[in-house]
């Protein structure tokens, strides 16, 4: 049995009972869906050997190559089977670990997340630091045997679900920029840690506001030497880009072939301008998945910005097709509760593409600079 079809009878095996009404739940948008459900079914992923497929068998995965990666992301899209809970701790903070964490960081951390015992949220962004993420104030002081934290981190994504963060911290007084930051493992079930969540236009709070007041963290959970947090971190998002960006293109095909049976229901795709608008996502879409696959193999860079960048521009132009091609229609609500429809949350969601994860600036700055040699934009 090839290893795509192994995937494939293991999701049709496993897919049953309550977990067959998880299916296709979860995710951008809607990470408010049956997240306890999602969490079990992880659990029964990790029980059987699914997560972390591309780790070494040391680190507790199974030392996948890119192909076979590819296949479980696909397969486990066309399954519908449910959005992932674990993919911060999996995709972000576990490779960050296993390419600068110490052999104790790597004991400590690395299990659970394969287990999907602990979960991990991410603590980058700042009010006035979020494009320009250099100008982190969250600030930490070593004090004896433990770091001591003060600051507020904003749009973290699951933090009312995440046992642990790991955040960006300016720890040199005096520091500037990329200088004096450090890359800190910081507990969340404790009384220095308050998580606000944030309202979004969809109505739901996937994201989040973390305040430390004095929140506290052991010495040695500090990933990297003091000082080197800017480097880390830019790997850490580098890692965020990989695979499984192509089981996210199946949800994009998903949602695009519902866009194009709506413009047949309603007629949109006899107007010549909104058909080329499909043929051109249609197009797109393709696109990115070459572009995905060419720079899949190469390790995390600039060229990961290409993607991000080709893909935030191509969902939120398909947000706005959805709603278009449903006329007048797509600015209403069918009736009470007044819920979003799929084609009005793909909208309102979608415009938030090009801005978190490295906004469409900064990943064009990151292209100029570092992939076309251009000279580096004047800063302040």
């Amino acid at each position: 049995m090839t290893f795509r079809a192994e995937v494939r009878a293991w999701l049709r095996d496993n897919l049953t009972g309550e977990f067959a009404e998880a299916r296709g739940l979860g995710g951008p948008g809607r990470e408010h869906e049956a997240f306890d459900l999602r969490l079990a079914w992880e659990r029964r992923l990790a029980a059987a050997g699914w997560t972390c497929l591309g780790w070494s068998q040391e680190h507790g995965g199974r030392g996948a190559g890119i192909a076979d990666q590819v296949a479980f992301h696909e397969e486990y899209a066309l399954a519908r089977a449910p959005a992932r809970v674990n993919h911060i701790g999996e995709n972000l903070l576990g490779p960050t670990i296993i390419a600068f964490g110490t052999g104790e960081q790597r004991e400590r951390f690395l299990p659970p997340i394969v287990a999907v015992r602990e979960l991990w949220c991410q603590g980058y962004s700042e009010p006035g630091a979020g494009s320009d993420l250099a100008a982190v104030r969250t600030r930490a002081e070593l004090d004896g045997d433990r770091w001591r934290i003060t600051g507020q981190k904003v749009w973290t994504s699951l933090a009312v679900e995440a046992d642990w963060c790991f955040a960006l911290c300016r720890t040199e007084p005096g520091s500037t920029r990329h200088h004096g930051l450090s890359y800190l493992l910081v507990p969340m079930r404790q009384d220095g840690v308050e998580v606000r969540p944030i309202v979004q236009l969809t109505g739901t709070s996937e994201f989040n506001e973390v305040f430390f007041d004095d929140a506290v963290t052991g010495a040695a959970d500090i990933v990297g030497a003091p000082g080197d947090g800017w480097r880390i971190a830019m790997a850490t998002l580098g890692f965020e880009r990989g695979v499984a960006t192509l089981g996210q293109q199946v949800g994009f095909r998903r949602e695009l072939e519902a866009v194009i049976e709506a413009a047949r229901r309603t007629g949109a795709i006899d107007d010549p301008l909104l058909r080329d608008r499909l043929v051109r996502s249609w197009i797109g879409l393709r696109v990115m998945r070459l572009n995905a696959i060419r720079t899949m193999e190469g390790a995390p860079g600039a060229g990961s910005s290409i993607s991000k960048l080709v893909w935030g521009v191509w969902h939120r132009e398909l947000g706005e097709l959805a709603v278009d091609v449903l006329g007048a229609a797509g600015m209403i609500a069918d009736g009470p509760p007044y819920e979003l429809s799929d084609a009005q949350r793909l909208y309102l969601f979608s415009r938030a593409d090009t801005i978190y994860a490295g906004s469409n600036e900064i990943q064009r700055g990151i292209i100029a600079e570092r992939v076309l040699g251009l000279p580096r934009e004047a800063r302040p």
